[in-house]
C-alpha cells in the first residue's frame, strides 16, 4: 500500500510537471528566431508575451469572456512593437522601411496586415513573419494575427527599352573568358531565384555562342507575338529568350550588328513583370559588353571564373569594366574549384604472401587440420581485404586540379565578401546538354545548396543596391594637415602612411600565406596620395606619391577607423590616470 500511495503521488507530479512544461512549451516558439532582433528587444518581446498569456488566463477565468476592446492607440501600439524588427540588410525597422501597409484589427482583436517586402525572394520572409506574429500576439488586447507577404512593384528606369518597363533588377552573369561555366551559373542562379519565389527571365546575350536553347529546353518551341512584340518561351515559371531560338543558324555578322541586334531582341521581347532578368553575358570586355551595361541600366553583376591566375587575372578586368559603368559587382562564383572523390586508404597488400605467411603459422599448431586451417586463412585473408576496401569509404576530398583559387584575394583587395565554389561534378554538365537545370533533376545536392546560396546572395545585396538609404564613406585628402578624411557613417581621419603600409595587393602581402611583403619601414611618412576614387560599391582605389596603386576595401577603411578609435580612448584614459597622479 505504501509502495503505491508513493506511486500514485509521483505520477500525479510527473503529470503537475508535464501540464506546466507544455503550458510553457506553447509559448516557447515565439521567443525564438532571434535574428533581427536585439537582446534588449527580444527581452521586450518575451515580456509582452508572458503579459499575453497572463492576460489570457485572466480571461478565461472571468466567465468565459475572451476578448478584450482594443484602445484607441492600438495602431499606435502595433507599430511601436513591429519597430523592433531590423531588416539586416537595409539596417532599418520594417516599420520606417514601410514594409508594414494595411494595418487593420478587427472586432474580435485579430489583427492583419501586408508586409510589402523588397523581393518575394526575401532569404528571410519567413522569420520576418513569425517576428510579427510574436510581437503582436505578445500585446494584451490582441488575439492573433494574420501577416500577408507582398513584394514592392517594379519600377524600372525611364530609358529602359519598351520590353523591359515591368524589370525590377537586371543581374548580369559574366566572364571575360569563354568556358568557364558562366551560362551554367547563370541557368541555375535563374531557377533558384524561382525557386524562392520571384518571377524571372534569362536573356542569352551571345549571339555567336548562344547556350540557352541546348542548356533549357522550353515547354513550347513555337514563338508567339503578342502585338509587334515577341513573348518569350517557358520553362515552367522561368521567361527565355535567346538568339538561338529563332535562328538556328550561326551568326555571321560585325559588332555593330550584333549590338543593333540585341538592341532589338530587348526592345521587342515583351517580359511582362519580371522581379529579376538574369543577362548571360558574352565573354570579354569590349564594345558589345559595354553597350549592354549601358544600355540595360545593370543593377549588379556576377562574375563566373575559375582557379587559375590567369582567371583571376580575367576577373579584375571584369570587376574594372563594370565599375566604369558604375555596377557593383556582388559576387564571385569559382567553377571547377576542385574535384571530390572517396578516400580510400592508400595501403598494397600482397594477398598471396599473407595468406602463405597466415597458413605456415597455423601449420605450426598440432591442434589445427589442414582443411580447417585452409579455411580459416580464407576467412581471414578475405576480412582484411574488405577493411582495406573499406578504410575512409564514404568520406569525400578535395582534389584541386586548377589550384587553391583566389577568394581570400578576392575579399581582401576587392572587397568581394560573397565568393562561392562550384566543384568539378560530371552530372552538372550533363544537365547543361541535356536541357534540364542542374538544380531542377538534382535539388538536393550540395551543388544545388550552393546555387541556392547565391541566389540569396543575389536577392539580398540587390536589395541593397535598390533600396538601401546608406551612403558609402568618402575619402579625401587635407593637405594642410596631412592626413586622409573619411566621411559618411563612418568618420575620421588617417595618416597616409598608416593606410599605404596596409595595402594587401599581391606585391605586398603574400596570397598564400598572408605574410606581409612590404616593408612597413621602407613607407615615408611623408607620402600622399595622388588621387583618391571608389571602385564599385564595396572599395576604393589610391594612388600613391610612390607610384603604387592599392585598393581598400570600405571594411578594411571602417576596421582601422575603429582600431583608431580604440586606441585614441587608451591613450586618453592613460593621461587622464597621469594627471590624477600627479594632483595627488
Amino acid at each position: 500500500r505504501c509502495i503505491y500511495a508513493s506511486t500514485s503521488t509521483m505520477m500525479k507530479a510527473i503529470l503537475i510537471v508535464a501540464v506546466l512544461c507544455g503550458a510553457v512549451s506553447a509559448f516557447a516558439p515565439a521567443v525564438q528566431q532571434s535574428r533581427g532582433l536585439s537582446a534588449a528587444n527580444q527581452h521586450q518581446v518575451q515580456q509582452k508575451i508572458v503579459s499575453r498569456k497572463a492576460a489570457t488566463d485572466e480571461n478565461n477565468n472571468n466567465d468565459g469572456v475572451t476578448s478584450a476592446r482594443a484602445p484607441s492607440d492600438w495602431e499606435a501600439q502595433i507599430l511601436s512593437g513591429l519597430s523592433v524588427i531590423i531588416d539586416p540588410d537595409l539596417n532599418a525597422d520594417i516599420v520606417s522601411l514601410g514594409f508594414v501597409q494595411n494595418l487593420q484589427i478587427d472586432d474580435s482583436g485579430v489583427v492583419s496586415l501586408d508586409l510589402c517586402l523588397t523581393t518575394p525572394a526575401c532569404p528571410i520572409k519567413d522569420l520576418f513573419v513569425q517576428q510579427c506574429q510574436d510581437i503582436i500576439n505578445g500585446l494584451e488586447f490582441t488575439r492573433g494575427a494574420q501577416v500577408t507577404l507582398t513584394a514592392q512593384q517594379n519600377e524600372a528606369p525611364t530609358a529602359a527599352p519598351l520590353g523591359m518597363s515591368q524589370i525590377g533588377a537586371v543581374i548580369a552573369v559574366s566572364s571575360c573568358k569563354g568556358g568557364v561555366g558562366k551560362s551554367t551559373t547563370a541557368v541555375n542562379l535563374a531557377f533558384a531565384l524561382e525557386g524562392m519565389g520571384a518571377k524571372v527571365g534569362i536573356f542569352d546575350a551571345d549571339v555567336y555562342g548562344p547556350s540557352l536553347p541546348t542548356m533549357v529546353e522550353v515547354d513550347d518551341d513555337n514563338v508567339k507575338f503578342v502585338g509587334r512584340q515577341i513573348a518569350p518561351l517557358k520553362r515552367g515559371g522561368v521567361s527565355l529568350m535567346s538568339f538561338g531560338y529563332v535562328n538556328e543558324g550561326s551568326a555571321v555578322m560585325r559588332g555593330p550588328m550584333v549590338t543593333q541586334l540585341l538592341d532589338q531582341f530587348l526592345s521587342l521581347t515583351n517580359w511582362g513583370p519580371l522581379d529579376y532578368l538574369i543577362l548571360d553575358m558574352p565573354p570579354g570586355t569590349g564594345d558589345i559588353q559595354l553597350t549592354l551595361s549601358q544600355r540595360l541600366n545593370i543593377t549588379a553583376a556576377v562574375i563566373v571564373t575559375t582557379p587559375q591566375e590567369l582567371s583571376f587575372v580575367d576577373v579584375e578586368r571584369g570587376v574594372e569594366m563594370f565599375d566604369t559603368v558604375n555596377v557593383p559587382c556582388i559576387a564571385v562564383v569559382e567553377n571547377m574549384a576542385y574535384f571530390e572523390k572517396e578516400k580510400s586508404a592508400d595501403v598494397e597488400v600482397d594477398y598471396a604472401s599473407l595468406r602463405d605467411k597466415f597458413l605456415q603459422v597455423l601449420k605450426e599448431r598440432d591442434d589445427i587440420a589442414d582443411d580447417a586451417a585452409e579455411e580459416v586463412v580464407s576467412n581471414l585473408v578475405d576480412t582484411v581485404q574488405e577493411n582495406v576496401q573499406n578504410a575512409g569509404k564514404g568520406e569525400m576530398e578535395e582534389i584541386r586540379i586548377f589550384g587553391q583559387g583566389h577568394k581570400r584575394r578576392l575579399s581582401e583587395q576587392w572587397g568581394i565578401e560573397h565568393t562561392f565554389s562550384v566543384p568539378l561534378v560530371s552530372t552538372i554538365a550533363q544537365n547543361g546538354d541535356s536541357g534540364t537545370p542542374f538544380i531542377l533533376e538534382n535539388p538536393s545536392s550540395a551543388q544545388a545548396d550552393t546555387y541556392r546560396e547565391l541566389a540569396k546572395v543575389v536577392a539580398r545585396e540587390t536589395s541593397k543596391v535598390l533600396f538601401s538609404k546608406a551612403s558609402r564613406p568618402t575619402l579625401s585628402y587635407l593637405s594642410e594637415g596631412h592626413a586622409i578624411q573619411v566621411e559618411g557613417m563612418d568618420q575620421g581621419t588617417l595618416s597616409p602612411a598608416e593606410l599605404r603600409r596596409e595595402c594587401r595587393c599581391a606585391a605586398c602581402v603574400e596570397e598564400l600565406t598572408g605574410k606581409q611583403i612590404l616593408n612597413p619601414e621602407s613607407i615615408p611618412e611623408s607620402i600622399r596620395p595622388m588621387s583618391i576614387s571608389p571602385t564599385g560599391n564595396y572599395a576604393v582605389s589610391v594612388d600613391w606619391s610612390d607610384g603604387h596603386k592599392s585598393l581598400y576595401p570600405y571594411r578594411q577603411i571602417r576596421s582601422m577607423l575603429a582600431s583608431k578609435s580604440n586606441i585614441d580612448e587608451v591613450v586618453d584614459g592613460s593621461v587622464e590616470i597621469e594627471k590624477e597622479a600627479v594632483q595627488l
